[in-house]
């Protein structure tokens, strides 16, 4: 991607390599008159860090020049630089309030959601597999406890505005996730909401009382909103721009669809849990991905429950569904 002159505001994409599936990270410089915008701070990493730094003094910029960050979501991978960055300069920093909890590594939440996930796992009939990952989970309580953002975040909802932006809740692929709005370029800058070359799994989560949030329901609901944005393009966190992002949101919906009756099918064979669903569909993933495996299979099943075409039971404590 190279740096892209729109009317006076002026998009420098940021590309760093990750250790991560996903592959690369971008992060978007904007500049206009006033201001220069940082949009999501990569990994905490020195490819990163150096990237930021070569592309600030590309375009004629250092650090102390920036206006603001945004952060489109709470993941690790967008926030890593923000304790690197506000060390060294005084830039405000804002997020959605669901990722206030997530970044600063709010104890009480934390061990919430890891309780959550136990209960989940158990409920899910993941048995052995789900304790494994359950207490890898509450390992990271402690050991993820140096990444925590130290400066102050700001808070950003629905239609608030950003400079140039309008904010956009898209919650689905985290609960927090924002994406901005430049009606005025028809342009989009969405993080992980929307990737041309691999589909965002929509991560299942707590809510702050602990209970589960539909994600992928959520996640659907959030790409219709932004179809009706009519966006010309969408600079997204991984890969490249999408530029009809019209005709891939609508691929991106009908591949909910068609695989929700897939699931459909095997439930009607004898899988009756989502551990059993995701040992059939996923039978080579579901113990080296299990959080995304599991996340995908729960959040198909509330996605089919919410349009009425599967019901559940409780047995022995865990969750079997039936079409």
């Amino acid at each position: 991607m190279n740096g892209e002159v729109t009317a006076s505001r002026r998009v420098i994409p940021v590309v760093a390599p990750t250790p991560y599936d996903v592959g690369d990270v971008n992060m978007f410089l904007v500049s206009d008159e006033r201001t220069l915008t940082l949009i999501d701070a990569g990994d905490d990493s020195e490819a990163c860090w150096d990237a930021l730094h070569g592309a600030l003094e590309r375009a004629g910029f250092a650090l102390r020049d920036l206006s603001q960050i945004l952060i489109t979501h709470s993941h690790p991978d967008h926030t890593g630089l923000v304790n690197r960055i506000t060390a060294l300069t005084d830039v405000p920093v804002y997020a959605h309030p669901e990722a206030v909890p997530r970044l600063t590594r709010e104890p009480d939440f934390l061990s919430m959601r890891a309780s959550f996930y136990k209960r989940l796992y158990r409920e899910m009939g993941c048995g052995e597999a789900g304790e494994r990952h359950a207490a890898r989970l509450q390992r990271a309580i402690r050991n993820n406890d140096p990444s925590k953002i130290k400066a102050p975040i700001r808070t950003l909802r629905e239609s608030d505005r950003i400079g140039a932006y309008r904010v956009i809740e898209v919650p689905g692929h985290s609960p927090d996730h924002l994406a901005f709005w430049d009606e005025r370029e028809k342009r989009l800058f969405a993080g992980d909401h929307l990737i041309r070359h691999i589909s965002s799994n929509a991560f299942v989560e707590p809510d702050r009382e602990g209970n589960r949030i539909p994600t992928l329901v959520a996640y659907a609901r959030s790409l219709t909103k932004c179809l009706e944005l009519k966006a010309d393009i969408v600079y997204t966190g991984h890969g490249e721009p999408v530029d009809r992002p019209h005709e891939l949101i609508g691929k991106r919906l009908a591949r909910i669809e068609e695989k929700a009756e897939k699931l459909k099918a095997y439930i009607r064979s004898g899988s009756t849990t989502a551990f059993q669903l995701a040992q059939v569909l996923y039978p080579h993933k579901y113990d080296s991905e299990f959080s995304a495996v599991m996340s995908e299979i729960i959040g198909l099943l509330d996605y089919a429950e919410s349009k009425a075409s599967i019901g559940k039971a409780m047995r022995s404590g865990v969750w079997h569904y039936e079409a």
